[in-house]
């Protein structure tokens, strides 16, 4: 299934892709697209999706998931990522959490933070949790998986590298984590460590890469988070950036007002968000 929230911000309505590419309602069928009914996908074992109503054209996407509990991100978890921005390969998943304020829609504009000159992007592989998991080994990992969406890491390097320590500085301004078009549940992904991603700005590729490359996969992850916390339904989990950020270039490039970025990942559809600076 494809899974997304429509509608103005603070109001989405769950929604399900049919198979002619049209969203449908699923109010008063579950009440969000949110951990609880990612929890338990039974409602969805009979249901008839042509008999459920259509979303007008052009109504906004908003975050695929709702009551997000906790962002947990990974990062330098690509070895070409790593190399360019000169570190080292991790011996062990780099963790840090992305402020749930942070989330907006996969077509909301993006605003670059007052005092902002460096803001960057990072296409990731976002990891949706759907049953609580402790101490789960890496063979048992997927079975607490709801499923995966497209997540832009935007990230403003001096707030995560110059001010002190801390990478959630630079993570967590708002609209920094936008998220889907879709949550697509794991049974319509059968090899998340085969899925091939690329981000765009202004038309010039800037990302290109695949899951396959990454240097802890899916199921390591899952279960070496879930050594330190316990994962709740709704959770995600951004699993990290190939090459091609904008810290990695010669001379460093980042984002300013009007530029447009536009990325996907094979399976999990495309996003696209213009920048536009903040106002006081």
């Amino acid at each position: 299934m494809k899974l997304a929230r429509l509608g103005e911000r603070g109001a989405e309505a769950p929604a399900i892709l049919d198979n002619q590419g049209q969203y449908r309602n699923l109010t008063g069928i579950v009440d969000d697209i949110n951990g609880q009914t990612l929890s338990d996908l039974s409602w969805a074992v009979d249901l008839n999706i042509s008999n459920l109503p259509e979303f007008p054209l052009g109504t906004r996407i908003g975050p695929c998931v709702g009551s997000v509990g906790k962002l947990v991100c990974v990062g330098l978890n690509y070895s070409d990522h790593a190399k360019e921005t000169g570190a080292k390969i991790p011996e062990q998943p780099i963790l840090f959490g992305k402020a749930t304020s942070s989330l907006s829609g996969p077509n909301d504009d993006v605003i670059i933070p007052k005092g902002s000159s460096k803001t960057d992007w990072e296409i990731e592989l976002g990891v949706v949790i759907g049953a609580e998991a402790r101490y789960v080994s890496e063979e048992q990992a997927l079975d607490f998986v709801a499923g995966y969406c497209v997540v832009n890491d935007i990230s403003e390097r001096e707030f995560q590298i110059e001010r002190g320590g801390q990478w959630i500085k630079g993570k967590s301004a708002d609209t920094f984590a936008p998220i889907g078009p879709w949550l697509v549940t794991r049974d319509e992904i059968p090899d998340p460590q085969n899925l091939k991603m690329w981000l765009d700005v202004d038309g010039t590729r800037r990302q290109e890469g695949s899951s396959q490359n990454m240097i802890f996969g899916v199921c390591s992850l899952v279960s070496y988070i879930s050594q330190f916390m316990s994962l709740q339904p709704g959770d995600i989990i951004p699993t990290g950036t190939p090459a091609g950020v904008g810290l990695g270039m010669k001379p460093p490039t980042f984002l300013r007002a009007g530029q447009v970025m536009e990325l996907g990942i094979e399976g999990l559809g495309s996003q696209r968000q213009k920048l536009i600076a903040w106002e006081d």
